[in-house]
């Protein structure tokens, strides 16, 4: 069997943002900086006997641990960036880790919330004083984290993939904003130890203290399910993005006689969309040409495109639809 070199028809399947590298490199950094916090707070916690400072200690060895799933996944999604197996390359592997940061948020909610409910029932003796000092350290140490990670998960693009209406929402970096919520909960959980420890010391209100550890879990419980249903969303290729959907209609249906009778979209990365779509006209031409209607999309950066001849006045979906049809990638 002859078999033909098709190299001049392939396209790469690498739809990253090209961001990834200084991504990884900032979440290692502050990895770091988040595990050597995690033994401080988590010592002082145990010897000042203040659960506001065991909460934050734990959420922060939970927290290294997301990180270094964060940072795997950039390494992962890189290293593998144009390997065959990954259909559509590795583009979800940073909304993996997102999704799995936000599992593990979950799960540190309900510990907090476990563990404080427990110190309510017996009054605690707090080393006030010391724990203040700890807690106060652990907030400089996670502001300075969300200022290298920059704070934000979804930076401006700079390669060309600007568009003329809002899907900035579609376009975020899921695994670095994981990332940067884990230390945002790490600086309320901070500012609750703090404000605590100070009830705490100046009105003898120990019972502050678990009580922080409650609210802490009540806010990082709605940041997690937040992330869960937008990385979910990602992953189980669900998309309600009615303004792409209906520029991708416009775009084909403007030229000619042209109907679309089947359209999917889905994400196949940050800011990079994947197309199938079925097009039925009385003059069909080549898929290049239905292609060419969709260069406009920016979004879209893996189109498909099925060209079916109608054989009646209308071209509506009620037509019996005339095969073989046209397909290229």
């Amino acid at each position: 069997m002859h078999i033909h070199d098709v190299s001049p028809w392939r396209h790469p399947h690498s739809f990253l943002t090209g961001r990834e590298e200084s991504a990884e490199r900032r979440t290692r950094i502050v990895v770091v900086l988040t595990v050597a916090m995690m033994v401080i707070e988590i010592g002082a916690g145990t010897l000042f006997n203040s659960m506001a400072l065991l909460a934050d200690g734990w959420h922060m060895s939970t927290h290294a641990g997301a990180l270094g799933i964060a940072a795997f996944a950039y390494a992962f999604a890189r290293k593998h960036a144009d390997d065959h197996r990954f259909a559509f390359g590795t583009g979800k592997v940073g909304t993996l880790g997102g999704f799995a940061s936000a599992v593990i948020l979950f799960i540190v909610a309900l510990l907090m919330a476990w563990e404080s409910g427990r110190r309510l029932l017996t009054a605690q003796t707090i080393a006030f004083d010391e724990a203040l000092g700890v807690a106060v350290l652990g907030l400089a140490v996670n502001l300075v984290s969300a200022v290298i990670l920059g704070g934000h998960g979804h930076e401006d693009h700079d390669d060309g993939h600007h568009h003329g209406h809002p899907h900035d929402h579609e376009e975020h970096d899921h695994n670095l904003r994981a990332a940067y919520i884990h230390i945002l909960a790490d600086i309320l959980t901070s500012v609750l130890a703090i404000a605590a420890l100070l009830v705490g010391k100046y009105l003898g209100w120990w019972w502050m203290d678990p009580v922080m550890g409650f609210v802490g879990a009540a806010v990082i419980t709605k940041w997690s399910l937040g992330l869960v249903r937008k990385t979910g969303a990602v992953l189980v290729d669900h998309s309600d993005d009615r303004e792409l959907r209906e520029e991708v209609r416009a775009a084909v249906e403007g030229d000619a006689d042209n109907r679309l009778a089947d359209l999917h979209l889905w994400q196949v990365g940050p800011g990079h969309w994947g197309a199938i779509l079925s097009v039925v006209t009385h003059a069909p031409r080549g898929p290049d040409h239905y292609k060419g209607l969709l260069a406009a999309v920016h979004e879209l950066s893996h189109v498909t495109v099925e060209v079916l001849s109608c054989p009646g006045e209308d071209c509506g979906p009620q037509e019996v639809l005339q095969r073989p049809a046209i397909m290229a990638r």
